[in-house]
């Protein structure tokens, strides 16, 4: 990608991302929102080309298979690893200690309520 800020016709890069492959019968999509910020920033005009490149016939298998965007060696986000599943021991700890506050509460929560009920009794004395 390539930009003209003044307009001189004297192009810069902007961004350069090797490997990037993209499917065909796909749109360009632009966005110049910034936010409710001071500088806003307007698109005036576009310039697509379309470079004609010698390209090996496994290349061009390569390129009609491609039906999702894609970026060679680029993590997109929610493609990490999946989590390992746990241990024995650590899902045993885990039940066990949420055995152990369970029952606390429920101690506490008796405890709390024969002191309320001691409170509500009515003494004629």
């Amino acid at each position: 990608v390539l930009i003209d800020i003044d307009g001189k016709h004297e192009w810069r890069d902007c961004i350069d991302v090797p490997g990037v492959h993209l499917p065909r019968g796909y749109y360009f999509g632009t966005s110049s929102v910034t936010g409710d910020l001071s500088d806003n920033h307007d698109i005036i005009s576009l310039k697509l080309y379309q470079l004609t490149v010698e390209r090996t016939p496994e290349e061009e298998k390569r390129d009609r298979e491609v039906f999702l965007p894609v970026v060679d060696n680029l993590k997109l986000p929610g493609m990490e690893a999946p989590l390992e599943p746990m241990s024995g021991l650590a899902l045993f700890l885990v039940v066990f200690f949420s055995l152990v506050a369970l029952v606390f509460a429920i101690v506490i929560g008796i405890i709390v309520y024969n002191k309320w009920q001691e409170q509500s009794r009515k003494h004629f004395y």
